[in-house]
């Protein structure tokens, strides 16, 4: 019998495309074309609080941060590039990857990392190396960012909350980034605004989160570099 033409020019197509993709992660972001309509780009990277762990899609942070810079004016795309159980390192690792799929240049990266290597007794320094290994990257971009930090929980012991904590503060200070000093802000250790493993912020807990943080985001769009200034929502 005759090979099936059309399964295997339907495996090349897969194929191309998955090379263009590639591709695109690893080009600079001078070679790619920024969204058409001027569209804000925000990429939320971070873990399954930024996922939206057990939560319905639009319940996401980056979709309800979406909707409420929006309802400030500003026409705006935040992607959501969270993925439950990641470690810094593994943010790290999956950068090019999760940047993939922006157009042009990111207007803003919010980097929330962190708190699954802080839940592993993961060595601070271990996380040190790689939240400056993105913001290494990010700086050589030209790229924006805004660092949501975390906080460790009493019980890791005194020594390392002391180490945990100071990460994010000094980053902060090295990059000359903007912090939003606790992710969790009103919402840890609340149980009207936690899921019943109490680690995940339930729909009002996101809203507790993106009320805290909306604004300096807000900020940081309207900031930008004369000549880039952000476009108001149609």
């Amino acid at each position: 019998m005759q090979p099936d033409t059309r399964h295997r020019y339907g495996l090349l197509g897969l194929v191309v495309k998955l090379c263009a993709v590639l591709l695109v992660a690893g080009l600079p972001f001078a070679g790619r074309a920024a969204a058409p309509d001027g569209t804000l780009q925000v990429v939320a990277l971070g873990d399954s609080l930024t996922a939206g762990y057990g939560l319905e899609p639009g319940q996401s942070f980056a979709a309800k941060l979406e909707t409420a810079l929006k309802a400030k004016g500003l026409k705006v795309k935040v992607h959501n590039a969270g993925v439950s159980g990641d470690t810094a390192s593994a943010g790290l690792s999956r950068l090019d990857w999760a940047l993939a799929g922006v157009p042009g240049k990111p207007d803003l990266v919010i980097v929330e990392l962190g708190a699954n290597d802080m839940l592993r007794g993961v060595d601070p320094a271990v996380t040190t190396k790689a939240l400056t290994a993105i913001m290494e990257r990010f700086r050589k971009d030209g790229v924006t960012v805004l660092i949501a930090g975390m906080k460790a929980a009493p019980n890791m012991g005194a020594a390392y909350v002391k180490q945990f904590d100071a990460i994010y503060p000094a980053l902060a200070k090295k990059y000359g980034a903007a912090l939003y000093p606790f992710f969790l802000e009103g919402v840890a250790g609340n149980k009207a605004l936690n899921l019943p493993d109490g680690l995940h912020p339930t729909a009002k807990g996101v809203d507790v989160i993106v009320t805290g943080i909306a604004p300096m985001v807000h900020s940081l769009l309207e900031k930008r570099p004369a000549g880039e200034k952000a476009v108001g929502a149609e």
